[in-house]
């Protein structure tokens, strides 16, 4: 079973490894600041589309993410 928790942990460690900084993700998301920061902290989740442009911006495979095995 795929837990919010280990989601919210794959995002956060993506968006840790990607190198670029909590505005600079904000900026090309056209997202405030202290949303990243919430993310990071596993405050908040992204919405759905904020969730598929980070994952566009940050070269990530939602599956990998959201811990879904393809057969």
């Amino acid at each position: 079973m795929i837990t919010l928790e280990e989601i919210r942990n794959n995002l956060i460690e993506a968006i840790k490894l990607s190198g670029m900084t909590q505005t600079e993700i904000a900026k090309k998301l056209n997202i405030r600041q202290q949303s990243v920061g919430k993310y990071l902290q596993g405050i908040t989740m992204p919405s759905l589309d904020t969730f598929a442009n980070l994952c566009v911006l940050l070269d990530l495979d939602a599956n990998e993410i959201l811990n879904i095995k393809k057969y």
